[in-house]
């Protein structure tokens, strides 16, 4: 008999559905304020990242308006459900860490050209402390590779094109399931310390913070192809 691993859902995934069920239903009405974050994560018994991820999931829905400094709102008319769970199914047929790595390289370089050209202020504030957190966890895998994450939703965000940060959002899960094979296979090949690792994306967040487009691209293809190179080494080495 085989078997197939079952991974446990995510809690922003929960948190993200149950939220929209709500606003589909017309708990929450069209319009209405949302609680804070504060409030949702005391509610929910989560993180108080958990929500944000969760309520960045349901803009990317075109669900709800997030007014920085205001908080997040309803929208006044709601997009006909999709296939329903369309954008969370789209990655699962997803099986191997190669194809994940070829689906990141040509979207998070784009994410990357984009952000650099649209970010914000506060889009550049946002990367920058993510890029603090990496620094202040080395040594700390888990929380080290939660902030790889979301450095790259970060920058999806900064792209502000709403399908590229859905199409992220839907790859996140599958993204931080293959994480840690992805900085093994890094740290195998480069025989390096996560310093090296850290130093790709600052300069990331460097041509980022420079208004340099093609810079930003091309370092972030760099950045995710030199594992896939080794992911394909490995793969023909096996065949």
């Amino acid at each position: 008999m085989t078997f197939k691993p079952v991974r446990p859902q995510k809690g922003s995934d929960m948190v993200l559905h149950h939220l929209s069920e709500q606003i589909r239903s017309g708990y929450y009405p069209l319009g209405s304020k949302l609680p804070t974050v504060v409030d949702l994560a005391a509610g929910y018994e989560v993180g108080r990242s958990t929500v944000r991820e969760a309520l960045s999931g349901l803009k990317a829905m075109g669900l709800v308006d997030i007014r920085h400094g205001g908080g997040t709102f309803v929208c006044e008319a709601l997009p006909p459900a999709p296939g329903e769970q369309d954008a969370a199914d789209f990655f699962r047929p997803i099986e191997s860490l190669k194809e994940v790595l070829e689906v990141r390289k040509y979207i998070e370089s784009g994410c990357a050209e984009l952000a650099a050209r649209r970010r914000t202020d506060t889009d550049l504030s946002a990367i920058e402390s993510v890029l603090d957190r990496m620094r202040h966890t080395l040594g700390d895998e888990k929380q080290a590779e939660e902030a790889d994450v979301d450095f790259h939703v970060r920058i999806a965000e900064a792209s502000h094109n709403t399908l590229l940060l859905q199409m992220m959002l839907s790859l996140t899960q599958r993204l931080q399931e293959n994480m840690s094979d992805s900085r093994r296979l890094w740290f195998f090949a480069e025989r390096s310390s996560v310093e090296l690792l850290l130093a790709e994306h600052t300069a990331i967040y460097e041509a980022i913070r420079d208004r340099n487009g093609a810079l930003a691209g091309e370092r972030m293809a760099s950045h995710i192809g030199k594992v896939d190179r080794i992911v394909q080494k490995l793969y023909s080495e096996e065949t």
